[in-house]
C-alpha cells in the first residue's frame, strides 16, 4: 500500500470537493481549482476526512500522485501556496507594471516584462530584491517563480542572480594567478 496514498486528507469547514468524471472541482474560501484523478481511484468522506482509494494493485503506481495532487487542492483553497525569491546584484530589481506583469532588471542591456497567469499574485517588497509569487494553484506558483529564477541562475562565483528565499549556494573559488 502506498504510504502516501493511504493518508487521509483533512477537509476544513467551508471546503466542498465534487468529482466528475476524472476530474475532482474543490471549492473553498480562496476560490476554486480542480484536480486529476487517475484511472481506478476513488474518492471517499468519512467523519470529514477524504479518503482516496484504489481499486486493486495495479493501480499502486499512481494512487500516491492522485492523493497528493487532490490534497494540494485542498491546501490551495484553504492556505494558498507561496514562493520567494531573493534577487541579488547591484542594479539587479523587480517591480510591478500594473496588476498583471512583473519587470525584472537583471543586468541585461533591457528589462524584462514577465506576464503573470490568472490566479498568480506577486508582491515586491519596496526595496524591490524579495519578490513574493502566491496563488491557489501549487503547480502555477511553482512554475512562475522557476521561470522568474531562470530568467538569471545564480552564478556560482559571484553569487549574483535570483535565487529561492533560504537556498543555499555553493560559492566556487575563481582563477587563482600563476607566478
Amino acid at each position: 500500500m502506498s504510504r502516501i496514498g493511504k493518508k487521509p486528507i483533512p477537509l476544513p469547514a467551508g471546503v466542498k470537493y465534487k468529482v466528475e468524471g476524472r476530474t475532482v472541482l474543490v471549492e473553498g474560501p480562496k476560490g476554486k481549482t480542480s484536480a486529476m484523478i487517475a484511472q481506478g481511484i476513488s474518492l471517499e468522506t468519512k467523519d470529514g476526512v477524504l479518503h482516496v482509494n484504489r481499486e486493486s494493485d495495479k493501480y499502486a503506481a499512481v494512487h500516491g500522485l492522485t492523493r497528493a495532487l487532490v490534497f494540494n487542492a485542498v491546501e490551495g483553497v484553504t492556505k494558498g501556496w507561496t514562493k520567494e525569491l531573493d534577487i541579488v546584484g547591484i542594479g539587479y530589481r523587480a517591480e510591478m507594471k500594473g496588476k498583471g506583469t512583473v519587470v525584472l532588471t537583471l543586468g541585461y542591456s533591457h528589462p524584462i516584462e514577465v506576464p503573470l497567469p490568472t490566479g498568480i499574485e506577486v508582491a515586491v517588497d519596496p526595496k524591490q530584491t524579495h519578490v513574493t509569487i502566491s496563488g491557489i494553484d501549487r503547480q502555477k506558483v511553482g512554475q512562475v517563480a522557476a521561470d522568474m529564477r531562470a530568467l538569471r541562475k545564480p552564478d556560482p562565483y559571484k553569487n549574483k542572480g535570483v535565487r529561492y528565499t533560504g537556498e543555499k549556494l555553493k560559492k566556487k573559488a575563481g582563477k587563482t594567478g600563476s607566478k
